[in-house]
C-alpha cells in the first residue's frame, strides 16, 4: 500500500515536495501522543506535524469544538460576516499578547501571517527595506522567501523587499560563538548598527526575527539580544516584528512567547501551527496604530474561518487549563540533562527550551556537519517507535518538539531511543 501511494505522490505532486524516510509512511490514526502508519506500525511522535499538533491526538474537546460547528451546516461564511468564533478567539488572543492596544487578524498559516506582518511594516513606514537574522525561516510566499536567511530555502533571489541580514540567531557557528552571553550580544548588535549604517538608506520598514530559529535548527540566541536589538530599532524608529509560528503558546516553557525573554515588546507577533492543534489557523497581533495603518480594501477568504478559530480557540483554553506550559518546561528540562549528559563524539552542540530543543551532529573533533548521521539518526529512531524531525542550515540538527502534552515516561522511552539511536549511528559512521 505504501509503495502504492508514494509511487502516486511521486506523479502528481512536485519533485520538491520532500518526504522524510527512506520508505515514506502515512499516518493513519493518532491518539495521545502516538500515531499510527498505515501498516500498523505505532510510534511516539516527537515532531507534531512540525511543532503543530501541540496538544497531541483525539482531544475531545478540540474534536467537540470542531463537530459542534459541523453540526450547524456552515463550513464557512467569510470575514465580510461577523463570525463569532473569530471574535471571540482573537479577544483571548488580544489578552494574552501583552501588547499595549491589540488587534488581530487571521489568516491560513504562518506564511501568510508573515507575509501580512510585512505588507503592513513597509505601508507604515512606506519603505521596503527589511533587516531580518541570518540562518532564519519566515515562510514559502514571495516576501518571506526573501526574508529567509537560509540558502536550502530560498527559492528565488527576485524579492520584493530589500533586505539586510545581521548576525545573532545562529550562536554555534557565529564568528562570535566563543564570547560570553553579553560580548556576544555587543557584538551582534554593533554588527547591526553597522548593517543599518552601511547597507540600507537608514529609514529601514522592521527587523522580523524567530525568537528561537525554528527550521534553522532550533538555534537559540542568548536571552535579551532582541530587547538589545530594540533599543537600536527605536532609534531609527524601525518596527520589530516577532515570529512566533513556532515559539508561540508556551512552548519554550519559561514564557508563553518567545519574545518575552528578551525583555521587550515588539510591534506584532506573528503565530499559527500549535494554535490550531492540526487547524489550518495562523495570524498575527500587532499594536492598532500598526495594524489598521492600511490605506486599501482588504478581507481573509478564508482566514478566520469559524471551524478553525472554534477548535483552535479550544486548543488555546485547554492549553492553559492543564498548564502545558508548565509541563514544557519541566519535561524539556529533562530532556535537555538527559542529552547533555549523553557521551557521543557526534553531538556538537544541543540546545532550546522547553519542549523545542535541536541536537546538532558534527564530526567527531570539530564542528564539520555530517547531515548523513542525521539522516541515519532519523531512521534508527523510526525503526525503533519514535519519530524526529531534522532542520539546521547543513540538514545536520535533530529537532524535537512533541505535543505539550508530554508524559515522564514517554519522555523517559523518547530519551532511551534517541540515545541509542545516535550512538548506533556515531559505531556506523
Amino acid at each position: 500500500m505504501s509503495d502504492s501511494l508514494l509511487a502516486r505522490h511521486k506523479a502528481v505532486l512536485p519533485d520538491w515536495l520532500s518526504l522524510y524516510y527512506q520508505e515514506p509512511i502515512e499516518i493513519v490514526s493518532g491518539s495521545g501522543r502516538h500515531v499510527t502508519d498505515a501498516d500498523g506500525n505505532t510510534y511516539l511522535d516527537f515532531f507534531a506535524g512540525i511543532l503543530t499538533n501541540a496538544i497531541g491526538y483525539d482531544i475531545d474537546e478540540i474534536s467537540d469544538a470542531i463537530r459542534r460547528q459541523v453540526d450547524t451546516g456552515v463550513l464557512h461564511t467569510s470575514t465580510l460576516y461577523l463570525i463569532r468564533q473569530q471574535v471571540e478567539l482573537a479577544e483571548r488572543i488580544a489578552e494574552l499578547s501583552g501588547l499595549r492596544e491589540p488587534k488581530v487578524f487571521f489568516t491560513n498559516s504562518g506564511t501568510e501571517a508573515n507575509e501580512t506582518a510585512l505588507m503592513l511594516a513597509t505601508q507604515k513606514r512606506r519603505s521596503n527595506q527589511v533587516l531580518a537574522l541570518r540562518n532564519s525561516y519566515h515562510g514559502r510566499a514571495f516576501a518571506t522567501l526573501a526574508v529567509t536567511g537560509n540558502r536550502g530555502w530560498s527559492a528565488t533571489s527576485l524579492s520584493p523587499v530589500k533586505v539586510s541580514y545581521v548576525h545573532g540567531g545562529y550562536r554555534y557557528r557565529s564568528p562570535f560563538s566563543e564570547f560570553s552571553d553579553a560580548d556576544y550580544i555587543a557584538a551582534c548588535v554593533d554588527d547591526l548598527r553597522e548593517v543599518i549604517e552601511t547597507t540600507t538608506a537608514g529609514d529601514v520598514a522592521c527587523m522580523i526575527a524567530e525568537p528561537i530559529q525554528g527550521v534553522g535548527g532550533f538555534a537559540t540566541p542568548p536571552d535579551g539580544l532582541l530587547g538589545a536589538f530594540a533599543e537600536v530599532l527605536d532609534e531609527y524608529g524601525i518596527l520589530l516584528i516577532s515570529d512566533e509560528v513556532q515559539t508561540g503558546w508556551g512552548r519554550t516553557g519559561e514564557h508563553f512567547w518567545g519574545i518575552q525573554a528578551h525583555g521587550v515588546t515588539p510591534d506584532a507577533m506573528t503565530f499559527a501551527k500549535g494554535l490550531g492543534n492540526g487547524l489550518a489557523i495562523g495570524g498575527l497581533v500587532a499594536e492598532a496604530s500598526l495594524m489598521d495603518d492600511i490605506g486599501a480594501n482588504s478581507i481573509s477568504t478564508f482566514g478566520g474561518n469559524p471551524i478553525s478559530t472554534g477548535g483552535a480557540h479550544a486548543a488555546l483554553e485547554y492549553l492553559l487549563a492543564h498548564d502545558l506550559q508548565g509541563n514544557a518546561a519541566k519535561l524539556g528540562s529533562q530532556l535537555l540533562q538527559g542529552l547533555r549528559a549523553h557521551d557521543s563524539a557526534l553531538i556538537g552542540d544541543v540546545r532550546g527550551k522547553g519542549l523545542m530543543i535541536g541536537v546538532e551532529l558534527v564530526a567527531p573533533g570539530g564542528k564539520k556537519p555530517v547531515p548523513e548521521a542525521a539522516a541515519r539518526v532519523m531512521e534508527l529512531a523510526k525503526q525503533r517507535g519514535l519519530l524526529i524531525g531534522k532542520g539546521g542550515l547543513h540538514g545536520n540538527v535533530l529537532r524535537l518538539a512533541p505535543p505539550m502534552t508530554l508524559t515522564e515516561s514517554e519522555a523517559t522511552d523518547a530519551l532511551r531511543i534517541l540515545t541509542d539511536s545516535i550512538s548506533q549511528a556515531e559505531r556506523e559512521l
